[in-house]
């Protein structure tokens, strides 16, 4: 009986973590803003219930002595390392205790809460489908809300407690008012175009099958978030999101290549690249091309020219990065250097993490999540899988252009929903808990 009420419990709070990221932005602002001092305290909930449920899975394994098992498991061991790795840098960094404190909450939370759905659907695989279920609403609610916000105020989320000492209410490209930024319930506009790419990559796969393309209109509940998730994805108007789900469709185009034979392969690309010539001339020119596109309209007001500061933030990334080689310090770089008298800003997931980590700490990440990619390619015949994968590639082209994985919700489910599909059938990490699992 104890076993059992201890598992429900740890099960709740990693569905409740799934569930709740969706809203972290707008929760935390809204106490916030009404009680400052319990400002960075509930900034931190989620990381907080994440390290109870990883000592009740401790005392768990060890209940069912089971603890034996994880010597084996070698993502255990690397998710362990790029912990212990980010601790001693952090113990060894010049830099404040606020912004190691926080910085350590930032590097580790995805991969610890990844570990923590793994470890505990290896052993409870009955629990996935209430994962999936729980990130079928989350998604359901913050793409709706995104639709909504078509027809809200632009300010609206002012009444929440947004504002330029919190979180912007509304953003806009480049400080012009008629391009206004869906930023629905995540911290800005590129975190929900990241978001929307995932939930309509995961959609398509979905629908892709072709029982349920025939009954396509049945599906409503997919529907609905496609169509959500094209209109969030295009009105955030994140060009790393768009980027990167052009890249998706290139790989999805190479892996079905074999369905087709020659004459229809070049037929296809010729017109794809047909069309987005016609597009470009279309688009070359308006207002749309200025201002989303290339941001190059120098009469929107803004004090800086976007591409130039991206520019000038991948340069001094990765001069830093080859400069030191043991990264600058965890809690260096992002949000969390905010809490030090030196902030710094670097736009590239992968800069982010040397800069916090070193070269080693990049290289243990790049393993981690290539490892998580090819399992998930050696598995495609699943659509869980295969949405996962090419996600997972266009998250990792946003990286090229911002820190995706420091995102709260961004990182947060797609880590937890990677550990819920290697968790509940082995993945290939470990040995599969007895025979049904496997």
């Amino acid at each position: 009986m104890k076993r059992l009420r201890l598992q429900h419990i740890i099960a709740w709070i990693l569905l409740v973590i799934m569930g709740l990221v969706v809203f972290h932005a707008p929760l935390t602002v809204f106490i916030e803003s009404r009680w400052p001092f319990a400002g960075d305290g509930i900034k931190a909930w989620k990381e907080l219930m994440l390290a109870v449920a990883l000592i009740l899975l401790v005392i768990d394994y060890y209940r069912r002595r089971a603890l034996a098992t994880l010597r084996n498991d070698w993502v255990v061991w690397l998710v362990g390392v790029y912990a212990l790795l980010h601790i001693a840098t952090s113990l060894l960094s010049p830099v404040t205790q606020g912004q190691a404190i926080a910085g350590l909450m930032i590097d580790l939370r995805y991969v610890a809460y990844f570990i923590a759905i793994y470890l505990f659907l290896k052993a409870y695989p009955v629990y996935r489908q209430s994962f999936f279920k729980v990130l079928l609403i989350g998604s359901g609610i913050v793409l709706g809300f995104a639709v909504l916000q078509l027809v809200l105020p632009h300010d609206f989320l002012k009444y929440v407690g947004y504002s330029s000492e919190t979180i912007q209410p509304y953003l806009t490209v480049d400080n012009n008012p008629d391009y206004v930024r869906l930023q629905s319930t995540l911290r800005g506009p590129n975190p929900l175009g990241a978001y929307a790419l995932t939930a309509l990559i995961g959609v398509a796969v979905y629908l892709n099958d072709k029982e349920r393309f025939k009954s396509i209109l049945s599906h409503k509940k997919a529907v609905f978030i496609g169509i959500a998730a094209i209109i969030a994805l295009w009105f955030s108007y994140s060009r790393s999101a768009i980027l990167g789900g052009l890249v998706v469709l290139v790989v999805a185009a190479l892996m079905v290549r074999r369905r087709f034979s020659l004459k229809k392969q070049l037929i296809t690309i010729g017109g794809v690249i047909l069309a987005g010539i016609i597009a470009i001339g279309l688009l070359r020119g308006t207002s749309f091309w200025h201002n989303v596109v290339v941001h190059d309209n120098p009469s929107t007001g803004a004090s800086t020219d976007s591409n130039r500061g991206h520019a000038e933030s991948l340069y001094d990334g990765f001069s830093r990065m080859m400069n030191q080689p043991f990264g600058g310090g965890v809690g260096s770089t992002g949000s969390a250097s905010l809490y030090g008298d030196k902030p710094l800003i670097i736009e590239n997931q992968y800069l982010f993490v040397a800069h916090e980590a070193g070269w080693l700490g990049l290289a243990l990440f790049i393993v981690l999540f290539v490892n998580v990619l090819v399992t998930s390619w050696r598995s495609r015949h699943d659509w869980r899988h295969l949405a996962l994968l090419l996600s997972g590639i266009g998250l990792a082209v946003i990286g090229l252009m911002q820190p995706v994985w420091a995102d709260d919700t961004v990182a947060m489910v797609w880590w937890g929903v990677a550990g819920v599909l290697y968790g509940a059938k082995g993945g290939g990490y470990g040995k599969p808990t007895n025979k049904k699992t496997a």
